[in-house]
């Protein structure tokens, strides 16, 4: 993949921002939580083997992921520290996961018996993380039946296969306050009724659960959003910025009144305009639906995008910059000069979540690694 900042778009990724916002969580926390970095979705989207090496320099505990897939890659990166897949998994990757020496999120009991039966196969050891739902619904044992479960994961802990932690999710920690208490409280009950296994890493909070309530971090938190840049929740710190997207003009031109633009012809000029059409659309990530409605930076000053956003094509109205040119850089996600577009901005513009504007820009974006201070 290309590092080039001459390409026709790209993604830039401050290492300093990233390292800040993780020692922004462990301040949060305190000394004594281990930090287990989220770097599912190949880092929300940045790259996780950049991601891993900066994110190593603070000693996490170890890494979690969302599949085995992603364990068994990072493996091969040379990572050696745990790596947690804290969704269920398929039964056809449970080997897989166990050959990998992947630490497996086990929340049912068939879930667990597949996982003995994988380890028998192998090298007879494998280690699990067992979930408890206490109110998220998607995955989990029932917080409330623990007879029915913790007798059975004790005895797996018996014959080799390790109960090596306990966890939850949160499912509005975003939110307030209220739910999170109810969640820890149920979480706690289900602990004391379960008697993990002496040495079990108990862990419950995410991004927005490690900063409104760090008295509820135990042995662990599990930082996402906010280590990539961001916000965690509306009434909560802002983290440093850490991705900015940006791409070239390639067109500038005059529309005199009455010109369209795009698909659909859904933009007319109302005036005598000056367009730029710039070299990024939806084939690389950038929402469509910020045809007409979202703004893009040039030379620092905020414009409009108009018309429909095209798979490799955007045009945006300059008729308030002056001297546009084409090779200029337009900035659609971060800051230029005075001017800032925060990924809330753009999630927001488009009705849906940071998370999905981060993981949604496109392998065509080359990740550009800006170590400032680091210094690698």
């Amino acid at each position: 993949m290309s590092t080039d900042r001459n390409t026709r778009a790209w993604m830039e990724i401050r290492a300093d921002a990233l390292a800040a916002n993780l020692a922004r969580i462990r301040a949060s926390v305190g000394p004594g939580v281990r930090i287990v970095p989220m770097v599912k979705a190949d880092a929300y989207g940045l790259g996780v083997e950049r991601a891993v090496e900066v994110l190593e320099r603070s000693d996490p505990w170890g890494f979690g992921v969302a599949t085995v897939e992603e364990g068994v890659a990072l493996r091969a990166t040379g990572v050696d520290r745990p790596i947690l897949v804290s969704s269920p998994t398929p039964p056809a990757s449970v080997e897989a996961g166990v050959a990998s020496g992947l630490i497996l999120s086990v929340s049912s009991l068939p879930s667990l018996a597949l996982l003995e039966e994988a380890a028998e196969r192998s090298s007879g050891e494998a280690s699990f993380h067992l979930e408890v739902d206490t109110g998220m619904g998607r995955a989990g044992f029932d917080w409330r039946a623990v007879a029915e479960w913790a007798p059975r994961a004790r005895r797996a802990h018996e014959k080799g296969i390790r109960w090596a932690g306990c966890f939850t999710h949160l499912h509005s920690a975003d939110e307030g306050v209220d739910t999170v208490a109810l969640q820890w409280e149920r979480f706690q009950e289900a602990l004391a009724a379960a008697r993990p296994p002496a040495g079990a890493l108990v862990h419950a909070l995410n991004s927005a659960g490690a900063l409104r309530c760090p008295e509820y971090a135990a042995d662990a938190v599990r930082p996402g959003i906010f280590l990539y840049g961001g916000r965690a929740g509306r009434d909560l710190p802002e983290p440093e910025p850490v991705a900015s997207v940006r791409a070239r003009v390639v067109h500038v031109r005059r529309a005199p009144v009455g010109t369209t633009v795009g698909y659909g012809a859904t933009y007319r000029a109302e005036k005598d305009e000056r367009w730029a059409s710039v070299a990024i659309g939806y084939g690389d990530g950038l929402p469509r639906a910020l045809g007409n409605r979202g703004s893009a930076l040039v030379r620092g000053r905020r414009v409009p995008i108009i018309g429909r956003i095209s798979m490799d094509v955007t045009v945006v109205d300059i008729s308030d910059v002056a001297s546009v040119e084409p090779g200029d850089v337009v900035t659609f996600l971060g800051a230029d000069g005075d001017g800032r577009i925060t990924v809330e901005e753009v999630a927001e513009g488009v009705g849906t979540i940071s998370y999905e504007i981060l993981i949604g820009f496109t392998s065509r974006i080359p990740r550009i690694w800006m170590d400032h201070d680091l210094g690698s």
